[in-house]
């Protein structure tokens, strides 16, 4: 029999705990002759992230054990931290941010760069290996002795031996940015993508070819307004790269011959994603020319092909999230994906004629969390009128528990998800942290706003100017949109988010009154703060999103929350890492102090240790409880007493 409870008190299994119990997320995966190779991150183990190698027989190994953490600070936000050639696997450590060497046969790790004289000064990410595989390319990031901060940081390409250490030979330098270094397949020519300020990488990169032999360099595509990632040499010597310059990211190829472009895939979905991170990969051709590709189609990833006849065809696979793909020898490619149903398991997905598929092996299984399906609350794709006659998107997910329902007559509360970036999106695969809350009795929905990736570039180039506001109409727009249709209680509407998302939650209690509550994941408080401290990457990026600094400063003080603390007259908690260096902490505690001088219930929870994003397990389900505690006490519901989930302290008190 199902029983009765106020919403948000509702007993579930989906805990905290098991939010990180043996949790490890696989950043990438890729083919290394009969082997794959991935990274996970393990928050059961400080946040490392962790090599690791299956061999063809299904032995799994851990290639550099005790504290190795293979993560580079490259951009802060790091990825393309590792690559393979032949057995040989390179890294960047993250404690010092070396790179370093595993033997593939003794698995002995060698330090191939030197140490610099600023604490992990040197940097390198994005890798590529000669085809003779002696030498190799990557990015170095150099932060020099005495840094004054983003002014100083300097990127570029360097060369260097693949197997003993050396002083590295610099290659490219010049442009703010640079990415993606690729060697072709003679070894003979290098292709590079980069771009400078105040653009980011998706508002527009060059994609650059150089003959290493003369040192002549050829314009490919890109510029000022359109962006083009992932440059990949084929067999046959052509260029193959992603460009938005449709309005979608599509996929073209470069024949070094003529210097013609041609476009191979051209649809209305994006293929390319924003390069947030280094080493994506989004489409692969495989041995008989067919194009496997990803792409985010109103609101869900997938998978399609294009045949050889020119034709696109979705896969009959129900992935809903693809971070990337890469090939595996003939009509083979691997992937780490997930479901609406099921986390991210590692695949190795072999086509049949076509567009089909002939098998489809689960090489890393998603973890066995023990729970029925009845447990999983669905994401359902919404759209919905906001301001200025625009339409933003969303994805829905409406609490769901097999043993429990709602006292009648009564609906839920809502929570409203923001993600990070801001130009990035939801991610419509099933998320334990997400189910956490459902199960409960919460509904969620996860606001794609203006600005955010997946619609095309006309949507994502909405929040030029406009962030602050059409973040914060459409985070507005879609609990009243779910209110309106009767899925939510209008009175219990909150809001959370982190990083960019912080910011829009605190945006949203200052200058809105829809929200009963909001918590606050390292989050902007004040704009003009983040414009002059945050790191390179993106210390253009508000140029763009808000206007330049310090000239537009009357238009970020209009937008910081923290200059308009007397709007914020309902509940905040938040929660910050104390070694942020996207959103120093400072941001949280100013914010903190303002609304408490003003006798505002405020929670505030700090972690050492932490950066940008919680990776350590107890920090992580200290995060999660801890805001479920806020909300109780706020919308006056009860913790499930078999959990031990303790008060968080409100002050002043409610």
């Amino acid at each position: 029999m199902t029983a009765v409870l106020p919403f948000g008190s509702w007993p579930t299994p989906v805990t905290s705990e098991l939010v990180v119990a043996s949790a490890s997320r696989v950043i990438d995966v890729r083919a290394d002759g009969d082997d794959l190779v991935w990274v996970e991150s393990r928050p059961g183990e400080g946040g490392r992230s962790v090599l690791v190698r299956r061999r063809a027989d299904g032995t799994i190994t851990e290639l550099v054990g005790g504290d190795a953490n293979v993560r580079t600070a490259v951009h802060e936000y790091g990825g393309g931290a590792w690559w393979v050639h032949e057995g040989a696997v390179w890294y960047a450590e993250w404690a010092d941010q070396r790179l370093r060497r595993v033997d593939p046969d003794s698995g002995a790790v060698t330090v191939l760069t030197p140490e610099p004289e600023e604490p992990r000064g040197l940097r390198y990410a994005d890798g590529d290996v000669a085809p003779s595989g002696e030498w190799m390319v990557c990015v170095r990031e150099t932060h020099p002795i005495g840094s004054r901060g983003s002014v100083d940081v300097v990127n570029e390409i360097v060369r260097l031996p693949t197997s003993e250490p050396s002083e590295p030979e610099l290659l490219v330098s010049g442009p703010d940015f640079l990415a993606c270094p690729r060697v072709s397949p003679d070894g003979e020519q290098l292709c590079w993508i980069d771009w400078d300020h105040p653009r980011m990488p998706w508002d527009g990169t060059r994609l650059v070819v150089r003959d290493l032999a003369t040192g002549t360099d050829v314009y490919v595509a890109g510029g000022e307004h359109e962006a083009i990632t992932e440059p990949t040499w084929q067999a046959d010597g052509s260029l193959w790269f992603l460009s938005d310059r449709t309005g979608w990211f599509g996929i073209y190829r470069w024949d070094p011959a003529d210097h013609a472009t041609t476009a191979i895939v051209e649809i209305e979905a994006d293929i390319g994603l924003p390069h947030w991170v280094f080493g994506t990969s989004r489409y692969v051709v495989l041995s008989d020319g067919r194009v496997v590709f990803a792409r985010w189609k109103e609101g869900f990833d997938g998978l399609a092909v294009r045949l050889t006849d020119g034709t696109v065809a979705d896969l009959p696979l129900e992935f809903s999230a693809v971070p990337s793909l890469r090939g595996a020898g003939g009509s083979s490619f691997v992937l780490s994906a997930g479901t609406p149903a099921r986390e991210a398991a590692v695949h190795r997905i072999t086509l049949g004629d076509d567009a089909t598929v002939a098998s489809d092996d689960v090489l890393r299984p998603a973890r066995d969390l023990g729970l029925d399906p009845s447990w999983i609350s669905r994401p359902q794709a919404i759209s919905f009128p906001t301001a200025d006659g625009a339409t933003a998107h969303g994805i829905y997910y409406p609490p769901t528990n097999p043993e429990v329902e709602g006292p009648e007559g009564e609906r839920p509360p809502l929570l409203v998800m923001i993600h990070g970036g801001p130009t990035a999106a939801a991610r419509p695969e099933m998320q334990v942290g997400t189910q956490y809350w459902t199960s409960r009795g919460f509904a969620v929905v996860d606001v794609n706003y203006r600005g955010s990736t997946g619609y095309g570039r006309a949507y994502r180039d909405l929040l030029q100017g406009t962030w602050g506001i059409a973040d914060v109409e459409d985070c507005v727009a879609a609990a009243r949109f779910l209110a309106e249709r009767g899925d939510v209680d209008s009175d219990r509407l909150c809001i959370r988010g982190g990083s960019a998302g912080g910011f829009t939650t605190l945006a949203a209690l200052a200058f809105h009154d829809a929200f009963a509550a909001g918590a606050s994941h390292y989050g902007v408080a004040d704009l003009g703060v983040l414009a002059a401290e945050t790191h390179k990457f993106e210390s253009r990026y508000l140029d763009g999103l808000v206007g330049r600094w310090p000239e537009d400063r009357a238009t970020y003080e209009a937008r910081s929350p923290i200059f308009h603390t007397d709007g914020i007259d309902r509940p905040l908690a938040v929660f910050q890492g104390l070694d942020d260096p996207v959103v120093p902490p400072n941001q949280s505690q100013m914010i903190v102090d303002a609304v408490r001088a003003r006798r505002v219930p405020v929670a505030y929870v700090t972690f050492e240790g932490e950066q940008h994003g919680f990776r350590q397990a107890q920090n992580i389900r200290a995060a999660l409880d801890g805001e479920l505690s806020f909300y109780s006490q706020v919308l006056g519901f009860d913790l499930p007493p078999d959990e031990g989930i303790a008060q968080i302290e409100i002050s002043p008190a409610l």
